[in-house]
């Protein structure tokens, strides 16, 4: 479970997050939506300990990422928008180096990272290295790293740009199914319609502020969910 609470991050006198706060709960699929600037991925860098915030608190499962960082990211996985790996590894040693770091066993490793290879069709291409990869493939190796430890946690941003249709319906389904588990994830996108019709809940944020929050059911109402957010934006 992620708890946000008032957090407010600032640079110089301008204000990324606003006194932000709302809860990530086990078993949901959270979209996160705004235009661009609008705060989505400092909040998501603010959660994972990648940045620090001014106000207020992050609770992972009731740690602080404030205080027991560590911790805390030992349960979630990190997809950015723009997978910087390491581009002079092969795939297969840049997956392998994540599940050390997170201390995954090799048996439990193995089938894990067999089984999303081949979901994202990508198992022939794990031993070349990453700078022969294009934007799509290498995101499927960020996903496939993140997926290989078993997170609680799943925190993305924007993970279905660059994948080919495929994948896009086949990650579709492993979040669907992760969340059934109990697991939680919550991602930014803007592609509404995936959102509306994936997505337990929502989060739409407006110049580092949120300006609806909650079920996907109580925040559009009777309206699509690209209508609310274009009604907002004006």
């Amino acid at each position: 479970m992620i708890k946000i609470s008032k957090v407010t991050k600032k640079y110089g006198t301008k204000k990324a997050l606003n006194n932000v706060s709302f809860e990530v709960n086990e078993g949901e699929i959270f979209a996160f939506i705004g235009h661009n600037g609008a705060g989505k991925t400092t909040l998501i860098k603010a959660i994972m300990g990648i940045h620090d915030f001014d106000e207020g608190e992050i609770l992972i499962n009731g740690k602080s990422i404030k205080s027991r960082p560590v911790a805390c990211k030992k349960e979630m996985a990190y997809v950015p928008d723009n997978p910087e790996l390491y581009e002079n590894m092969r795939a297969i040693q840049f997956i392998n180096f994540v599940c050390d770091m997170y201390e995954v066993d090799e048996r439990r490793r193995e089938r894990n990272i067999n089984k999303y290879a081949k979901m994202f069709e990508i198992s022939q291409n794990l031993n070349d290295t990453i700078e022969s990869f294009s934007h799509g493939m290498k995101q499927k190796i960020a996903l496939i790293a993140a997926l290989s430890h078993e997170p609680k946690i799943m925190v993305m941003d924007e993970p279905f740009v660059g994948l080919d249709p495929k994948a896009v319906f086949d990650m579709k389904e492993l979040m669907r199914e992760m969340a059934k588990e109990g697991k939680t994830i919550f991602f930014s996108t803007h592609i509404l319609d995936v959102a509306e019709k994936l997505c337990t809940k929502v989060a739409i944020i407006k110049g580092g502020k949120i300006m609806k929050v909650g079920s996907m059911s109580e925040v559009k109402g009777d309206k699509s969910l690209e209508n609310v957010f274009l009604e907002l934006e004006k």
